[in-house]
């Protein structure tokens, strides 16, 4: 039985990693995408997960099945496409950490999975399946999300969601802001940025953007990410503000909301006994408080997958804060 499965998203994130001695910026080679480093932080934690994507048959697609595999995440349902080349990501960082991105996908091998190719016995044997838009961006992943989607959601196993906005992987904000909805549909557990939220609904307040998805949609759990400002969360009719840890210096925060994506579904499950009825306010607010821990000490080190923390990092540091 798997803690976590994820479909989505599975590339190499380039990091800046210091000038050469010509002056030039030198790119560091990294493991990324989000629905992967989702399960890299609940592994690392040491949570049971496995992947369902698909990779170039090139270098990078067998460095990522390594990574996968090194990191203890089930990599049976990772696919290869001789079609295309794995996605790849540049990175730049401004003084904060923060990132923006520049994408080679036209098309990624993560577009390129089929249906056809979906690994139905690893999502029988999840407790939770978590999946992100950017496997909504092109055929023919779009209907193998859909079909893994519904299979999951027929079996009743708990289904998250992180929208993970990227405009420039879709054709426009229109076709972006459609299938983010779409994905609504299925999820109890949400993971959103503010920016995110407030595309979706039109909102900026955190308070009437939330209570706009949970009264459309009925998701059980919202998790609004703010960065340095921690998270808010409404878990049905109830709200809170988490603050975060802001003596963690900033590094990189590649990968910070998968992280505290992750740092969430592990609490959920290992914490809390993974039933979303059995949940009160004051979990809540424990799970999001560990989430937080989780996310800002992987920010102190680049990259996403290698800087996701150990259990004992993050038990640390909330008992110096408590």
């Amino acid at each position: 039985m798997f803690d976590v499965i994820a479909l989505g998203e599975l590339l190499i994130d380039f990091t800046p990693a210091g000038p050469s001695k010509q002056g030039n910026i030198c790119f560091e080679r990294n493991p990324g995408g989000a629905p992967a480093n989702v399960l890299a932080c609940i592994s690392k934690l040491g949570g049971k997960t496995a992947f369902i994507g698909k990779v170039g048959k090139d270098m990078f697609g067998e460095y990522l099945k390594e990574t996968l595999i090194k990191h203890g995440i089930d990599a049976s349902g990772l696919m290869f496409s001789s079609e295309a080349n794995t996605t790849l990501a540049f990175i730049q960082l401004n003084e904060d950490g923060d990132r923006a991105f520049s994408f080679y996908r036209n098309p990624g091998a993560d577009t390129m999975l089929d249906k056809s190719e979906l690994n139905y016995e690893l999502i029988n044997c999840s407790k939770i399946f978590h999946f992100g838009s950017l496997s909504l961006t092109h055929e023919p992943a779009r209907s193998a999300t859909i079909a893994a989607l519904e299979h999951a959601k027929n079996k009743n196993i708990i289904i998250s969601y992180d929208p993970n906005l990227r405009i420039k992987l879709w054709k426009n904000s229109d076709h972006a802001l459609k299938e983010i909805r779409f994905g609504l549909k299925f999820c109890r557990i949400l993971k959103i940025s503010e920016e995110e939220l407030e595309f979706i609904t039109g909102i900026n307040d955190l308070n009437d953007g939330s209570m706009t998805l949970y009264r459309e949609y009925g998701i059980d759990v919202i998790l609004v990410t703010r960065g340095s400002k921690g998270c808010f969360y409404r878990f049905k009719g109830k709200t809170g503000q988490v603050d975060t840890f802001n003596e963690c210096k900033a590094v990189d925060t590649t990968g910070a909301g998968d992280a505290f994506l992750g740092g969430f579904l592990y609490s959920l499950l290992n914490e809390f006994g993974g039933k979303l009825n059995d949940i009160d306010q004051e979990k809540i607010h424990k799970m999001v408080l560990f989430s937080n821990a989780v996310a800002s000490l992987s920010t102190t080190k680049k990259g996403a997958i290698p800087s996701m923390p150990r259990l004992d990092e993050v038990r640390a540091l909330l008992a110096s804060k408590a």
